[in-house]
């Protein structure tokens, strides 16, 4: 890991992709919120801000919670013997982390993951002991709350060996935070034979900035499953989690559906490097451009015999004044791997519209349910409140209710 000096000298260190943003013109976040004895005890608009991003203000049906609001815990409840749910900061008082800190992400990547280090950030720290399965989701729920400030936010994530876990994580701003900055520096370890699937819901203010670091290493016969959601209006959002497939038998599968509104500027992607034998992975990209700006980036990197990778992005374009970009990438430097790749960029087909017409819809109705098909093409095994959230989206778009 770099020493301290050179991750400063990463304070001015831009971003391969996305628009720059300045960090002096925001002021970093309260480390000490209003604490919440009781999930239900949060406002009527912060509940409805979380039921937004799939994260439920309630005990039932999750084994843990955990809630920021700026940069400090605010809520951290746990449900579950075999589960570890803390703020960082007080983990790193309990346990040596130097195993995992800083050791997915590089603290001198750009200038948020420096940012995020100089300033010691807090955030969650999730761990499921070896041979557990978490029966029901973990949520975590990221509230920006004020305006004109930064949230800078450390995460880790340890799956033991032979152990399960569903993390649902929400990531909103409060109805102050018009122009504000969101950095969430992840680091994921899912060990031999360990499971995790991790779904990410955005919904932030137009004025937001969204720049999340996220790292992930996968131990052998180890599985990851990475699902990301954003459908209303931002600001920007730039974001390439990169995975690390080291063991044999590993597996990771990247799914995200985007909505581009005017006036958004969107660059999203993924990096997998499958460095075991027979390791796969498959990255699925769906987006809308409604006149933002709407890039979709995806890697695959094939170091070891027998590997095997898929990577499929597709783009609606609905608006003329929008732009959209497929940027598939296939890399390997062995002879025994099967990679593909296939990318499509185009609009509805009018007669698929038209077939449903003559059975009855409206060409609202028809626009809008092949709109929805599309989207949830790109994730499987979404819960039935981020489904409705979907047609919400198509709704406030004017896709068809």
């Amino acid at each position: 890991m770099q020493n301290g000096k050179d991750v400063k000298e990463s304070l001015n260190k831009k971003a391969n992709y996305g628009p720059d943003v300045n960090l002096d013109d925001y002021k970093v976040g309260t480390y000490t919120p209003e604490i919440t004895n009781d999930i239900d005890d949060v406002s009527d608009d912060v509940k409805k801000r979380m039921v937004n991003v799939g994260v439920m203000p309630c005990k039932t049906s999750r084994s843990g919670t955990i809630f920021f609001i700026d940069n400090g815990p605010s809520y951290v409840s746990s449900e579950s013997k075999d589960l570890e749910l803390l703020p960082i900061r007080e983990a790193a008082k309990k346990y040596d982390l130097s195993e995992y800190l800083w050791k997915a992400v590089d603290p001198g990547k750009d200038k948020y993951t420096s940012k995020t280090y100089l300033e010691d950030s807090d955030g969650y720290f999730i761990r499921v002991k070896a041979g557990k399965h978490i029966k029901t989701p973990v949520q975590t729920c990221m509230l920006l709350n004020r305006n004109k400030q930064m949230q800078n936010l450390h995460n880790i994530i340890i799956v033991e060996e032979n152990a399960s876990l569903e993390v649902i994580t929400g990531c909103t701003t409060g109805k102050h935070a018009h122009e504000s900055l969101h950095v969430g520096v992840s680091e994921t370890y899912v060990k031999d034979g360990g499971s995790l699937k991790f779904s990410m819901i955005h919904n932030w203010s137009q004025g937001t900035h969204v720049r999340p670091r996220s790292g992930c290493i996968v131990g052998r016969n180890a599985k990851f499953v990475n699902n990301y959601i954003i459908l209303n209006k931002v600001g920007s959002v730039q974001s390439y989690p990169a995975t690390y497939l080291n063991g044999e038998g590993a597996s990771a599968k990247y799914s995200s559906i985007c909505l581009g509104h005017e006036g958004s500027d969107i660059d999203m992607g993924c990096l997998v490097e499958l460095n075991a034998p027979g390791t796969s992975a498959e990255i699925i990209s769906r987006s809308i451009t409604l006149g933002g700006r709407m890039v979709a980036r995806g890697r695959l990197v094939g170091r070891a015999p027998g590997v095997k990778a898929h990577l499929e992005c597709r783009s609606l374009v609905l608006n003329d004044a929008g732009l959209t970009l497929a940027v598939p990438e296939l890399e390997s430097t062995v002879a025994d791997v099967e990679m593909t790749h296939e990318a499509a960029v185009g609009k509805i087909a009018r007669d698929q519209v038209e077939y449903l017409m003559m059975r009855g819809l409206t060409e609202d109705e028809a626009v809008g349910m092949i709109v929805r098909g599309f989207l949830e093409g790109g994730i499987s095994g979404l819960p039935p409140e981020l489904k409705k959230d979907i047609d919400d989206a198509i709704a406030k778009a004017n896709l068809g209710s």
